[in-house]
């Protein structure tokens, strides 16, 4: 990219993207648009979904299809970009979705990297959907790159086993028995292993922050969070769900529950931090979603680990592996949405 001239940057916006242009080694026009007053155009608005499963909805039938290399990405027709895009519609809120690139097992580095997929296929880079005149970009990312599913293979022998086999990643430490990961993630290794772990979503977050401002300049930024998938009350998760008869936990200790639940606050504060430091908007779901684990019967907004989900792989049902359910679904969606009208001024 040819070099241009450069306007001195006078604001926020301004400065994050010529950090952006430096660290990416490009050169950035850094024009200060005049600041403006009341709602945003009412024009249909060009955004951009990109994230992991959550964001894909991985679990909710029937998945997108239509490009069968990117069917193990196993993204919902209906998922929360979907349901939030229409219920912004019905409220006159347009949006102008030039692509969803979320994909199940997505890592951050995903969105500048291939991500392989099962059966040797491949998916693009997320940032290849971004557009100069992308005006949204929304989506959440995080909880693969922290190695969410390498803890609960550490906490539970059954998914070390083939019910966990399309569940990506693998134990921690295979050696150090399931029994005994309360004190392996307290301490020692498994401690060290879980710090290093959130230093590399914290980088990886910024970069791809950065890649946003870059691929993207005008376009408006929202982080969406993970839901919580364990209660304050871990006894509720000693009784299964009605009609169900796996617990929602399956066989991970119960007092290694709130380790799980200390990894998924961790990762909440850690994302809410990136998107701050990045001027970005952040729609944290962990704090308001308490009361619809896994762990709360009929009122649950996530499917238990090794509960049958709503997809079938060569008619085989598939566990939702913790992921939000439909009612999980609609949570985000709200919230979404209305993240999504607050950013645009409506």
């Amino acid at each position: 990219m040819s070099s241009v001239m450069r306007k001195t940057p006078t604001t926020p916006r301004a400065r994050r993207l010529a950090a952006a242009a430096v660290a990416l080694g490009g050169c950035l026009t850094l024009a200060v648009p005049a600041a403006t007053a009341g709602a945003a155009p009412a024009d249909p608005v060009k955004t951009v979904f990109f994230g992991d499963s959550y964001t894909a909805n991985y679990g909710i039938a029937p998945v997108n299809d239509q490009d069968n290399v990117k069917l193990f990405c196993f993204q919902a027709t209906q998922n929360y970009p979907a349901v939030a895009t229409r219920s912004l519609a019905s409220k006159g809120v347009t949006l102008d979705v030039q692509s969803d690139v979320s994909c199940g097992g997505a890592l951050v580095e995903h969105f500048w990297k291939e991500q392989q997929l099962l059966g040797g296929a491949s998916v693009p880079a997320q940032q290849g959907a971004l557009k100069e005149d992308t005006q949204l970009v929304v989506g959440g990312v995080g909880g693969n790159t922290v190695g969410f599913t390498s803890i609960i293979k550490q906490c539970s022998a059954r998914l070390r086993g083939d019910e966990g086999a399309l569940l990506p990643g693998s134990p921690v430490d295979p050696e150090s028995p399931a029994a005994e990961c309360k004190t392996f993630f307290e301490s020692g290794d498994g401690k060290a292993w879980l710090d290093y772990q959130f230093e590399r979503v914290e980088g990886d977050l910024a970069e791809m922050f950065q890649r946003m401002a870059y691929f993207a300049p005008d376009a408006e930024r929202v982080l969406v969070g993970y839901p919580r998938l364990v209660p304050t009350d871990t006894a509720t998760c000693l009784t299964a769900a009605p009609g169900q008869t796996e617990l929602p936990f399956a066989d991970i200790p119960q007092d290694a529950l709130p380790v799980l639940d200390q990894v998924q606050k961790r990762l909440d504060d850690v994302m809410k931090q990136a998107a701050a430091d990045d001027e970005a908007a952040f729609v944290g779901l962990y704090d308001h979603t308490g009361n619809n684990t896994a762990c709360d019967g009929a009122d649950r907004g996530i499917g238990g680990l090794l509960e049958n989900s709503k997809l079938e792989l060569l008619g085989q049902a598939l566990p939702w592996y913790a992921h939000p359910n439909e009612k999980g679904r609609d949570f985000q969606a709200q919230r979404v949405a209305a993240k999504i009208e607050e950013v645009l001024n409506r």
